[in-house]
């Protein structure tokens, strides 16, 4: 039997696939690059930062109940007179009479002694807090939604690379089978296998260019930059791993700094106050009044036909004290109770629900880092076993089927690892965002696993004991379509029915 042709090493294509694929451009964008472009065009983080302006500015209006109030006031008034005498000299008579009162004046209020201000006063700063705990959980939706976008595309990426480079190792494999069926030395069952997975992978290949395009979409739409292309991962690839160790170190933190712990705890002291300022209806208040106006006659009043004008100077205190308001406060005081009691479990719902989501990501994460482990030494188990199926192949030990079985299963193995790596990296944002420390710093640090200008980085002289050489990945080959013949196998001849026996009768004894 003759040998069967060897096959073209399937790392050379997958190499040679990968590299074509990704090599981008020097205007390639890092993670932070695209987040700040983010910032600047997302519309949801920039309602939340308009939501954000608006609530300080509701919160600094708590402020005016304790500061004095200063009102200037001005009028003229023109009146018209018509007396008469009912009584007395000149019964009967009438007179007219028209003047005009000019005024002008300015007062002040300054609260002394308001209850209900202060506690307003105190709530205005909760809810200035508040309002920066709610941009804290937008920036940080911000930062994971960009992180998603991000490797979603490098993920497509690598998806579509891996699809072309087993269409070149199907269609290599396809050729071979074509060659061996002219030959003698197979069937034609494995040019028939090899078409079949080779159409299945451009199936594949064109759900792939189509899935990486809606990827660059959403990515595009985020940023506000059309044609994004975002850096990939150096290689070789090293992911950061979560510190401390200990997933109630994470579920502690979290409930010390968590902005939404930090909003249900405000909520709780403004609910507080809010009884407060409901138990004030209840005690005096106390103000001081400064004032000074100026009144002017110039043809005189009602009374008098002389000019006038009177400058009044005034300052005192006003004292009021509620004595009966229909049950309104005491109705008031237990609905800010109740209020305040339904606070206390929200506080307590949105630290269970922290701490549950918290324990739910660090878990993920470190399966996640398993995986990472467990598809690594798959991935080169998978490249053992093809290359061993390939040498059986050649042998004539193993068919062509173990070999497209071994091709699929190695750049199946090879899809879910690059996915697993950036489940990991999105795993370490998403556990900072549930325990809720996340910040640009962390960002940093998934964006100091990107190759920068992308390309990949080359590896310092001191860790390999030699300078590196770059190397030009191979080019990929261009695999013209395999010719199929017709498979048109005459149809069987089924045979032909044997002559019914002949039956002789038998002699008559």
């Amino acid at each position: 039997m003759p040998p069967r042709p060897r096959l073209l090493p399937l790392s050379a294509a997958l190499a040679s696939a990968i590299a074509s694929l990704l090599a981008l451009p020097a205007q390639g964008q890092t993670l932070n690059e695209l987040y700040d472009s983010a910032r600047g065009f997302d519309a949801t983080y920039q309602g939340a930062r308009a939501q954000y302006e608006a609530n300080l500015a509701r919160a600094a209006q708590a402020k005016a109940g304790i500061l004095p109030a200063v009102g200037l006031t001005a009028g003229v008034n023109r009146s018209n007179l018509d007396i008469d005498t009912l009584t007395g000299t000149g019964r009967g008579s009438s007179a007219s009479r028209d003047f005009t009162t000019q005024n002008v004046g300015i007062n002040a209020t300054q609260p002394l002694y308001r209850p209900a201000n202060w506690a307003t006063y105190e709530q205005g700063k909760r809810q200035a807090e508040v309002a920066q705990a709610v941009l804290t959980i937008a920036e940080q939706d911000l930062i994971v939604r960009v992180s998603q976008a991000y490797f979603d595309v490098l993920a497509s990426q690598d998806s579509l690379a891996l699809v072309r480079a087993q269409k070149v190792a199907v269609a290599e494999q396809l050729a071979s089978a074509k060659r061996n069926f002219e030959v003698g030395t197979s069937t034609i069952t494995d040019s028939r296998e090899a078409q079949a997975r080779y159409d299945l992978v451009i199936a594949q290949e064109i759900a792939a260019e189509n899935d990486l395009q809606v990827k660059k979409v959403v990515l595009d739409q985020l940023v506000g930059r059309p044609g994004s292309v975002p850096v990939p991962l150096a290689a070789p690839v090293v992911l950061p791993t979560a510190q401390p160790a200990d997933i109630n170190a994470w579920v502690a933190q979290a409930d010390e700094a968590h902005p939404a712990i930090r909003q249900a705890r405000l909520g709780l002291d403004v609910a507080g106050l809010e009884v407060q300022k409901a138990q004030a209806g209840h005690k005096p208040t106390l103000d001081a009044n400064l004032g000074y106006n100026v009144t002017r006659n110039p043809t005189g009043t009602s009374t008098s036909t002389v000019g006038t004008r009177v400058n009044a100077a005034t300052v005192g205190v006003t004292f009021n004290l509620p004595l009966f308001a229909g049950f309104a406060t005491e109705n008031r005081i237990k609905e800010t109770l109740a209020l305040e009691d339904q606070s206390r479990s929200v506080l307590e719902g949105t630290r269970r629900s922290v701490a549950q989501a918290t324990r739910a990501a660090y878990l993920g994460l470190v399966s996640g880092a398993g995986q990472v482990k467990a598809l690594e030494a798959a991935e080169s188990s998978s490249q053992s076993a093809l290359d061993a199926n390939k040498l059986g192949y050649q042998v004539g030990v193993r068919i062509n089927i173990d070999v497209l079985n071994s091709q699929s299963q190695l750049f199946q193995t090879k899809r879910d690892l690059a996915q697993a790596r950036y489940n990991v990296l999105l795993g370490n944002l998403k556990l900072r965002q549930a325990n809720g420390t996340l910040t640009t710093d962390d960002m940093n640090a998934i964006n100091a696993t990107l190759a920068r200008n992308g390309a990949t980085p080359a590896v310092p002289a001191a860790t390999t004991g030699a300078p590196v050489v770059p190397v030009t990945p191979p080019a990929i080959p261009v695999v013209p379509p395999v010719p199929v013949q017709p498979f048109n196998p005459p149809a069987p001849t089924m045979p032909s029915a044997p002559p019914p026996p002949v039956i002789l009768n038998p002699p008559v004894r």
